[in-house]
């Protein structure tokens, strides 16, 4: 009886280290690819990185500052920037994640959302 009780608990257990497996791989591959630029807390634009067929880069203004923000399949970086300490552009590319490139003195957010999406089924205020 302690024989089978070792193989169903050897079991159990392989059951539940596959399940993590599962879970984790699952939410990193279904991160979303949707870029969301905020400048002073405001949504001024976002793109679906997954769909993009060729590299690109516009200029974000905020008075006398100005970021160069760079896109490519999958991936969003700021190229330049005039800002005094240039970390936004230290911080290279990035690709989903939690980690947002922020630029404090031209007040510009960089950021994914995994529920962002252009197909909205109700109205809000």
């Amino acid at each position: 009886m302690k024989s089978n009780r070792f193989w169903i608990i050897l079991l159990c257990g392989i059951l539940v280290i596959s399940a993590v497996f599962v879970v984790v791989f699952t939410l990193n591959v279904s991160s979303s690819e949707w870029a969301l630029i905020f400048q002073d807390g405001i949504l001024i634009d976002n793109i679906d990185l997954a769909t993009l067929s060729e590299p690109d880069s516009f200029v974000v203004e905020y008075g006398s500052g100005v970021n160069l923000i760079a896109v490519e399949r999958g991936r969003i970086k700021v190229a330049d920037a005039n800002c005094p300490d240039g970390f936004c552009v230290k911080q290279g590319w990035i690709s989903g994640g939690l980690v947002p490139i922020v630029c404090l003195p031209h007040r510009l957010v960089i950021s994914f959302d995994n529920s962002f999406s252009q197909d909205f089924d109700a109205i809000t205020g």
